[in-house]
């Protein structure tokens, strides 16, 4: 028996902009689209999935109850303005070269590894080859490939930066599809689901 099919979505650059350092909840600015996506994909029978890198806590801007903060924050918005809400929201806080040294380790989570899609499929039943990951990111698209689901590439502003630092370089695997958001990213993938 197959599990069930997820959207893993990264966080900053998909469903809010991405500002760097993003550690108070009046700082966030819901991506043009976003709740109208969510609902979309919730009705199609999706479960959405939060995978993101936050490396504020390694770099000692925040810590990891912030970071949860200002995620509950963000869910709160869409949630009140008529989104589903979020079936998880995990995050890793690592980072090779963190000023925190508690936090500069070699993680299988820190995107592109697939630590936490991996992670949410035991956690939720989920079929990653059901799945779809969405980041804006070369390393969101390495780690959705790296767990097995299909990859869209949305282009929202940091998909151009330079390939976020790892402890191996990665390869950025093509995209099953590229787009200008998550609602055209939301549209690609309910077309495909049935």
């Amino acid at each position: 028996m197959t599990g069930r099919a997820a959207v893993f979505l990264d966080r900053d650059g998909v469903l809010v902009e991405d500002t760097g350092a993003l550690v108070h909840a009046d700082d966030v600015r819901v991506l043009p689209g976003v709740i109208e996506a969510l609902v979309s994909l919730r009705e199609h029978g999706l479960a959405l999935v939060v995978v993101s890198n936050q490396t504020v806590v390694a770099r000692g801007l925040a810590g990891e109850d912030d970071v949860i903060a200002v995620q509950l924050a963000i869910e709160s918005r869409l949630v009140a303005a008529g989104a589903p809400a979020f079936d998880d929201f995990l995050f890793c806080p690592h980072h090779p070269s963190a000023t925190d040294p508690a936090y500069r380790v070699a993680c299988d989570c820190r995107k592109p590894a697939p630590g936490l899609i991996l992670r949410a499929c035991a956690r939720h039943g989920i079929d990653p080859r059901r799945s779809v990951m969405v980041g804006d990111r070369p390393s969101d698209l390495a780690a959705g490939a790296q767990a097995g689901c299909r990859t869209v590439w949305v282009q929202t502003g940091r998909h151009a930066d330079a390939p976020i630092e790892t402890t191996s370089p990665f390869a950025t695997p093509t995209a099953d599809h590229v787009c200008d958001g998550l609602c055209a990213a939301a549209r690609w993938i309910t077309g495909r689901a049935a």
